[in-house]
């Protein structure tokens, strides 16, 4: 079973910056694909991005492209989500997840991932 952590959350000022982490265990990283979440008080889990197991392809919402980029360090067991000119609309408790496939397709749906981390708070001030 995939154990997954993030980290990285922070408060920071409309238009600047965070790097997020999730760090892997438990699996080899390289045997999976990792989707970012994210949650907003009240709201559902949405799909933020995700990459595949050698970083052949990355998918993102349409509301983070070119803002948000998806990267992993298979030897670092770690998948990291930069987030560039944050807006207070992407404050949310972000997740990643993993689920364990060889496809080139990434999937966006919360159910197609079977190992979650805790979260961390991502809180962007106007």
């Amino acid at each position: 079973q995939m154990h997954m952590v993030e980290s990285g959350g922070g408060l920071v000022q409309a238009g600047g910056s965070l790097r997020l982490s999730c760090e892997a265990s438990g699996r080899t990283l390289s045997s999976v694909q990792v989707g970012w979440f994210r949650q907003a008080p009240g709201k559902d889990r949405n799909f933020v991005a995700a990459i595949t197991r050698y970083a052949s392809n990355r998918k993102y919402a349409d509301s983070v492209k070119g803002r948000f980029t998806v990267s992993r360090d298979n030897a670092k067991n770690t998948v990291y989500l930069q987030m560039n000119d944050l807006k207070p609309e992407d404050t949310a408790v972000y997740f990643c997840a993993s689920r364990p496939s060889a496809s080139a397709v990434l999937r966006t749906a919360t159910g197609d991932y079977d190992a979650w981390g805790q979260g961390t708070q991502v809180t962007v001030s106007s």
